[in-house]
């Protein structure tokens, strides 16, 4: 069975923070972060509008992708969201 790994950034409703994290169920991941079910940086800051996704065939390689988005400047975190939507700032969250 092929999976597919998922690296994801999150924001919140104004824009202030930015999350970024690695699933193997997009879908049902953010779910979990709209609900708060998991402690932590999401659901203390209400991060959950999902602003950028890549698709990975390993999870080596999504994590490896993730913990280099991690390492980035916020500014090339927004320059990436903004080369893959670039209308997330006026999209209702």
């Amino acid at each position: 069975m092929i999976r597919t790994y998922y690296i994801y950034l999150l924001t919140n409703a104004n824009h202030t923070v930015l999350y970024t994290g690695v699933t193997n169920n997009l879908e049902r991941r953010i779910a979990e972060h709209k609900v708060g079910i998991h402690e932590g940086f999401t659901k203390k800051y209400n991060v959950h509008k999902l602003v950028h996704f890549e698709t990975y065939g390993s999870i080596d390689d999504a994590i490896a992708r993730e913990k280099q988005i991690k390492a980035d400047s916020r500014a090339k975190k927004l320059a990436l969201i903004n080369t893959s939507n670039p209308n997330w700032e006026e999209l209702a969250g």
